[in-house]
């Protein structure tokens, strides 16, 4: 009840101060707390807890920046990547405040922000600096990687932080602070993944693949099934089948029980063991030879990250042309196809799975371990205060 009240405090007080005294908050009472990445030797050594941050006070904004009140971040994969010794996201220019998922209440805006107002409540979108110089339809190549939230830029894993208006989209009126903060990358990218090539959008008819329990695989199934697809999940755990079933899969495959041969088993599950429609392959060259058994003549593999054994052999780009299948790699989703996926959240009141454990900002370290020893399901989450 106080967290409530709270929120609608500040509400009031910006919005009063607003109408005497444009751009102006209480903000400068106050003090921040923040992660910093200070090198990329894992997470354990590399980030450090920073306390009595001062606040930017509105009157240092520039025109295009927006001043957010975070009240919760989650992590993805990535995070632990940028964090250890430099893989496939590259290099970061220490200090750097990670992480990219967050969600909180506008604070201060610069003299040229006109989306956004004092009270609102936002959500960060993955890169600010492809959507300036490309627009609001750009999507992210591996290129545009380095210059993210949480190793290009400062990111979301501090109380308080400044982003570019080109860098937020509105939140969804219908979800609270910590399922909100699940979006940005892992919802982006499950979106992208099913409905971002124009013509091929999943639909009643199709038939969805998704592949363990992490965030984007979780994402894809919620969406899936609110379009009225039938999903096969994939998992190593017993307890978790129950789990995925309720939120709407019709068959789970333990792939522990059929390591070789899980995608035949998925495809003989399918209307006349056509295959499936859509494959959301989270695993890399782990997965993909049963991703590309699973999937049907002229359906689509999706290609969105590389949690499997990284030490195995490569697929060549040729076992497409063997399965006669699309293979379409993504990363994330364009700032408007954000906004697109926060409608459809709103129209069919979603409500993103996520951890049964929430940590607190000062245990972003706990948090890290959670992910990094996969005892999570979905998203992990932090709640700050």
């Amino acid at each position: 009840m106080s967290l409530i009240l709270s929120d609608f405090d500040i509400f009031f007080h910006h919005h009063y101060n607003s109408l005497h005294f444009p751009n102006t908050t209480s903000t400068s009472a106050k003090m921040a707390r923040q992660w910093v990445l200070t090198s990329q030797e894992g997470f354990e050594t590399s980030l450090e807890y920073q306390q009595d941050v001062k606040i930017p006070s509105p009157h240092e904004l520039g025109s295009h920046d927006v001043l957010v009140r975070m009240h919760a971040a989650s992590l993805n994969y990535r995070d632990l990547v940028i964090a250890g010794p430099m893989g496939i996201n590259g290099p970061i220019t220490p200090p750097v405040i990670p992480g990219c998922d967050g969600a909180g209440i506008v604070e201060g805006v610069g003299s040229s922000v006109h989306d956004f107002h004092l009270g609102d409540r936002v959500l960060t979108h993955l890169s600010a600096k492809f959507v300036e110089s490309r627009g609001d339809d750009a999507l992210a190549s591996i290129a545009d990687a380095a210059a993210c939230l949480g190793q290009g830029s400062d990111g979301t894993l501090r109380s308080h932080g400044v982003f570019s208006d080109a860098g937020l989209v509105h939140a969804p009126k219908s979800l609270d602070w910590l399922p909100a903060a699940t979006l940005t990358c892992t919802w982006t990218t499950a979106w992208n993944a099913l409905f971002g090539l124009k013509g091929r959008e999943a639909g009643p008819d199709s038939w969805v693949l998704v592949q363990g329990t992490g965030g984007v695989s979780i994402a894809a199934l919620q969406l899936a099934v609110a379009v009225g697809a039938t999903v096969i999940a994939t998992t190593s755990s017993e307890e978790k089948v129950a789990r995925l079933k309720t939120l709407g899969a019709t068959h789970v495959i333990n792939y522990l029980a059929n390591p070789k041969s899980w995608g035949e088993e998925a495809r003989g599950l399918t209307p006349g063991g056509r295959g499936v429609d859509f494959v959301i392959d989270v695993g890399g060259n782990e997965t993909l030879p049963n991703s590309l058994a699973a999937v049907r003549v002229d359906g689509v593999v999706l290609v969105v990250g590389q949690v499997g054994e990284s030490s195995v052999d490569a697929v060549p780009m040729f076992a497409a042309l063997l399965h006669t299948c699309i293979v379409r790699g993504i990363l994330a989703a364009s700032r408007n196809q954000f906004r697109e996926l926060v409608r459809f959240i709103d129209e069919h009141e979603i409500v993103p799975a996520v951890d049964d454990v929430v940590f607190e900002l000062a245990e972003a370290k706990s948090a890290y371990r959670r992910l990094k020893e996969k005892k999570h399901f979905a998203k992990v989450l932090i709640k700050i205060d």
